[in-house]
C-alpha cells in the first residue's frame, strides 16, 4: 500500500536520522575532546558516560523505536514482528538509560556529592522509572497474548500518550543537563562569556530539540500511520472508536494484530455455526412433528 505524502515523510525520516546522529556525534566530541575522555574509576570520565549512554539510548533510539510502526517498508511484516523490534528497541534504550544513572551516582557517591538536588535530576528520574513501568505495560498488555483486547483498547490510549510524553520529559531533561554541566564546569573563561566549549554545546542542545521535534511530527501524522490488517475486527471496550496508537512509549495508530483479528474471526464463525445448527434442529422438528390437522 503506497503511502500518502511519501516524499514527505521520507525527507522527515533523513533530517531526524541525521540530526539524531549528528547529536550522538556531537556527544562524543564534547566529552572526549572538551571533557577529556570516558572511563569507569569514579572520577568525571566516569560521569562523562552519562550524557552519551544518555543521548544515544534515551534520545536517539528511543526516537526510532516510536516511528518504527511509521516506516512503509515493515508495513508489510506481520504486527508481532514489529512489536518485537518495538520492544528490543525500548529495552536497548532503557539499559542505557539505567547504566548512565549507575555512572552519574558512583561519581556523586566518589566525590561526596549530593544526589538528588537538582531539577535535572528530579525530572530525568522520573523519566527512567516512568519509562521503566512503561516498558513492562507495553511487553505484558500488548506484547505477550495474555491480555484480552478490551484491556488493550482501554490502555492503548494511555500507552501511547505516557510514551510520547516521556520522550518529551526527556528532551527537557537532557537539556537542563547540558546547561546545569555547563555552568558547573565553565569557571574561567565563564559560561556566560560564550567560551567555545559552552557555543558547541549549546548548539548539541538544539540539535536535540530539532530530533524531538521532528519525531513528533512524523509519529503524529494520521496520513502516515500503519495501516489496517486486512479483515481485522477491532474490539472496542465501549462499542467506540478503533483502538489507538501501537507505540510504548509507541506510538503509532494502529489496530489489533493478525492473531487478535484471527481470534475474532473464529469467535464470529462459532457463532454462525451455533446459529445455523439451531435452524437445522428447528427444520429437523417441524419436519417430524406434523400439524394436527394432517
Amino acid at each position: 500500500m503506497a503511502m500518502e505524502g511519501y516524499r514527505g515523510f521520507l525527507a522527515l525520516l533523513l533530517s531526524a536520522l541525521l540530526v539524531g546522529f549528528l547529536s550522538v556525534i556531537f556527544t562524543l566530541i564534547w566529552v572526549l575532546h572538551y571533557r577529556e575522555g570516558l572511563g569507569w574509576d569514579g572520577t568525571a570520565l566516569e560521569f562523562n558516560w552519562h550524557p552519551v549512554l544518555v543521548v544515544t539510548g534515551f534520545v536517539f533510539i528511543l526516537g526510532i523505536a516510536i516511528i518504527v510502526y511509521r516506516l512503509p517498508w515493515t508495513w508489510k511484516c506481520s504486527k508481532l514482528l514489529m512489536k518485537s523490534i518495538h520492544a528490543g528497541l525500548n529495552t536497548v534504550a532503557a539499559i542505557l538509560a539505567i547504566i548512565s544513572l549507575v555512572a552519574v551516582f558512583d561519581f556523586h557517591n566518589a566525590k561526596k556529592i549530593p544526589n538528588m538536588y537538582s531539577l535535572h535530576s528530579w525530572v530525568g528520574l522520573t523519566a527512567v522509572i516512568l519509562y521503566i513501568l512503561q516498558l513492562l505495560l507495553g511487553f505484558f498488555v500488548f506484547l505477550l497474548p495474555w491480555a484480552p483486547l478490551s484491556v488493550r483498547a482501554l490502555l492503548m490510549p494511555i500507552h501511547v500518550y505516557s510514551g510520547l510524553f516521556i520522550f518529551g520529559t526527556v528532551i527537557a531533561a537532557v537539556l537542563m543537563g547540558l546547561t546545569e554541566k555547563l555552568i558547573f564546569a565553565l569557571k574561567s573563561p565563564s559560561y556566560s562569556s560564550l567560551p567555545p566549549e559552552g557555543v558547541f554545546t549549546n548548539t548539541l542542545g538544539l540539535l536535540i530539540l530539532v530530533f524531538g521535534a521532528l519525531i513528533f511530527w512524523i509519529v503524529t501524522r494520521p496520513q502516515w500511520k500503519r495501516p489496517k490488517e486486512p479483515n481485522s475486527v477491532l474490539l472496542q471496550p465501549n462499542g467506540g472508536a478503533p483502538e489507538g496508537v501501537e507505540s510504548s512509549m509507541a506510538m503509532n495508530f494502529g489496530n489489533v494484530d493478525k492473531s487478535d483479528s484471527e481470534l475474532n474471526n473464529e469467535a464470529a464463525a462459532r457463532k454462525r455455526n451455533i446459529t445455523l445448527d439451531e435452524a437445522g434442529q428447528r427444520s429437523t422438528m417441524s419436519l417430524n412433528f406434523p400439524s394436527a390437522n394432517t
